[in-house]
This record gives structure tokens, sequence and C-alpha cells, in this order.
């Protein structure tokens, strides 16, 4: 979809006050496409547009805003437009806009809804952060095992408008308790007077509200679900987590330890409305922090002052030698920051991992310093190419055992891996080889200092 077309098509309409035309415009569009759509036009055009929108189809399109863009929405709305859209959003999207603004903001709107839902939002929001409580909607299906096929398809009709999906029917006790998960089409494709207990093999697969989210995403992936079921510490079923939610979450994860690993922070808003200031703030101190570090890397130069002015063509083999071994250190923690955020590798794992890490970077080593010796050869002589070649293997061996070795280290201490990010383990790497470079340097070039 071209929105830049659609919005030079909008601006007469706004000005003309042809609202009618702006309305049937949208009226086809899917919410996520109106929600794109509503950021590219003026702020004042904005709310216009939101306005236009049936209310059902405003709350959907205004769950796929950032939690920013939504504050300046509501922000421009009365209290009682704000009331109709805050009520007639899901309960896991009216969770996720409460977390996200500021407390006065959450209190002001928790009191304009009714008082059905402001209990809800109120249950909800008294999970801890980043839970799977938070998350759940607590809108579902759940039908007795004791009732018929042809009775739980009545019950699914009469209840399909109140649930957000009706992809996986939840069997329960009269306790409330979760006995197994179906999909509807079990139901469908059985002999109406089957009873449900007869379809059930008790093989469901459900998670904690107080679990991480994270932990959500795992199940949901390793299991191909389309609903994870949520209980309490009693097993009593108390929502579900849905498929849109579980991608959400993914992306987000993603991206934060892609940001971590980045070295700026955890960017909890859009790229193309952050300020310059906020950015600025978020970037700064791992900069800060890395010319310190790197210091100790001028500091070892320093120190090594008489091997460079006896042998001064050592310098030109310097950013080469120091710079692989960064790339090497990066190349490791990208793989393990990424095996550990997914559960595809565990802390325990270490000592294995550590191994087969160990075999890689020596075969890596050999290779590049097999390259690099040539190199030395050519501008430098036999005994510069020994120096520059010994030192790429060591390098890139150390440069890899940091990168591999750090984000499991912070694992252990329950720190999250994804802080050991690149510009932190290249820093590291970049100081080790320097010293590596220069000892090496000087006790094969002793003789000629």
């Amino acid at each position: 979809m071209d929105y830049e077309e659609i919005v030079e098509q909008l601006r007469p309409l706004f000005e003309g006050r042809r609202w009618k035309e702006v309305r049937e415009k949208v009226e086809d569009f899917p919410a996520q496409d109106i929600a794109e759509l509503i950021l590219r036009l003026d702020k004042s055009q904005r709310i216009f547009l939101f306005k236009l929108l049936p209310r059902p189809r405003a709350a959907e399109v205004f769950s796929y805003l950032s939690a920013e863009n939504q504050d300046g929405l509501l922000q421009d709305m009365t209290d009682h437009e704000t009331r109709e859209l805050v009520a007639g959003l899901t309960p896991d999207d009216r969770t996720a806009l409460f977390q996200e603004l500021p407390a006065e903001a959450t209190q002001r709107l928790l009191e304009l809804l009714p008082p059905g839902a402001q209990r809800e939002a109120r249950a909800l929001l008294g999970y801890p952060a980043e839970s799977v409580g938070r998350l759940m909607t607590p809108d579902y299906i759940a039908v007795r095992p004791d009732w018929t096929v042809s009775r739980s398809l009545q019950h699914i009709r009469s209840q399909r408008e109140k649930a957000e999906t009706i992809n996986v029917i939840y069997v329960t006790d009269h306790d409330g308790k979760l006995l197994d998960a179906l999909t509807i089409r079990r139901f469908i494709v059985a002999d109406p007077d089957t009873q449900v207990g007869d379809l059930m093999d008790t093989h469901v697969t459900k998670i904690s509200a107080f679990e991480d989210r994270e932990k959500a995403v795992e199940l949901v992936q390793r299991y191909d679900l389309t609903g994870l079921p949520v209980v309490d510490t009693e097993g009593v079923l108390i929502g579900t987590v849905t498929p849109d939610d579980i991608m959400d979450v993914a992306e987000a994860e993603a991206t934060e330890d892609f940001q971590k690993v980045g070295g700026v922070g955890v960017l909890n808003f859009s790229l193309r409305d952050a300020r310059i200031s906020l950015l600025y703030k978020r970037r700064v101190g791992w900069l800060v922090l890395l010319v310190f570090i790197n210091m100790f890397g001028g500091a070892i130069i320093a120190s090594y002052e008489e091997t460079i002015e006896a042998v001064v063509v050592l310098v030109t083999f310097l950013p080469l030698v120091v710079d692989t071994g960064g790339n090497a250190g990066t190349q490791s923690a990208t793989l393990m920051v990424r095996a550990l955020a997914t559960g595809d590798v565990k802390a325990r794992d270490w000592l294995n991992l550590w191994g087969k890490e160990a075999l890689v970077s020596v075969a890596l080593g050999v290779t590049v310093a097999a390259a690099v010796w040539l190199l030395g050869l050519y501008r430098g002589g036999i005994e510069i190419a020994w120096v520059v070649a010994l030192a790429m293997m060591a390098v890139v061996f150390v440069g890899s055992m940091i990168g591999m070795l750090l984000p499991f280290g912070l694992a252990r201490l329950r720190l999250d891996p994804a802080t050991a990010s690149a510009p932190l383990i290249t820093s590291i790497a970049d100081i080790a080889g320097i010293l590596i470079y220069f000892m090496i340097a000087t006790s094969l070039l002793g003789h000629m200092l």
C-alpha cells in the first residue's frame, strides 16, 4: 500500500470537511493499514480520521498504535470518547495500554471504565510486569467434559462474541480446573451426540500466570499452539494467550535483545517518533564508558613504544589483528546471546559449547593466520609474517572465548545475556588483542630491539 499517495488523496477531503468521503476511503482498509496511515497524517487530521471510524473498528485500530501515539490520541479525546474506546479494547490490549502509560494517566482511564471492566483491568494489572498474567485475556470459551458436542457447539455460538478467539475450546471441571484444550475442528467433525470427555486426551500444555512471558513464547513455538491456557496456582483456568500476543512478545523480545547487543539500551518507543534528546541519552552512556575502557588499549601501546620504534612495520598490522579479534568475539557473542534467548541452550551447557567454540575458533584462527602470513611476508619479511600470523591465531581464539563465555557468565548471575553487548565485547577483545600482539612481537623480535 502506498501510504503517501493515500495521504495526498485524503488531504483535500480533510480541507473540504468531506467526512463521509474520508470514511468511505478507508473503511475497507485493514486495521493495521489504518493505524499506519494515521501516523502519516498531520496531528490535527489524526483525531478526525480516528473519530470517523465505527467504535469496534476504532478500538481495533487503536490496539495497533504504539503507546506514545495511543497516549497522544487519548489526550485529544473527550472523557466520553475515551471511555467508549478503552472499554471497547480487548482485556489484553487494554492491559498493554495501561502498563505503558504514566501512573496518573492509567488511574484516570481506570476511573472512566464501567465497574466490571475496571475490576478486570485491575486484576490483570496486579500481575508482575513481563508476566503471562499481563499478557493473557480472560475472554475464552470453556465447556464441560460431560456435555455433548451438540450442546457444546450451542454454547460456543452463544459465547462467540465475548471470546477473543474460538480456535481453541477449553475443557474444565465444575471447579474451573483445566482438563484439556481442544481445537474447534474436533467439535465440528465429531458426532453431535459424542461427549466432550470422549474427545479428550488430557495432554494439555499450560502455563502459570506468574511465569515470564518469554516462557509463553517458548511453549507456543515448541508445540505449535494456537492458544496457550493460563492457570493459577491451583490449576484453575483464568485466561488464555492468543497467537497475536505471542508474536508481539517475540518481536519485542528480539528487538530488545538486538538493542542491548548494540549498546543502546531498551528503546520502548518508535524510532521514527523518538526525540533526538532521548536517543542521545540512550546511547551516550555506553559510548562514554567504552572511551574509558579503550584508554587501557592506548596505555598498552604506549608501554611498547620501544618495540614500535624498532619495528615500525608492526603498526601497519595492528588494526588488522585487533579488529579481527573483536569481530570474532562479536560473532561468538551474537550466536550465544540468541541461543540463550530462545532457550536453544541453557547456562549449564557452557562447558560443552566452550569445547565446540574452542575448536571452531582454532580452525578460524589458522585460516585467517594463513592469509595474513602471506601479507606479512610481503610487507615485512619472514619474521614479521610469523608474528602477525601467530598473533592472529591467538586473538581470534581469545576474542571468541570472550564473546562466548561472557553471555554465559551473565546468565549464571541471572542477568540478561544481551547486556554483553557487541561494543563491550569488541572493546575487551581489542584490549586483549593489543596486549597479545605486542607480547608476541617482543618475544619473537627481541634481537631487533
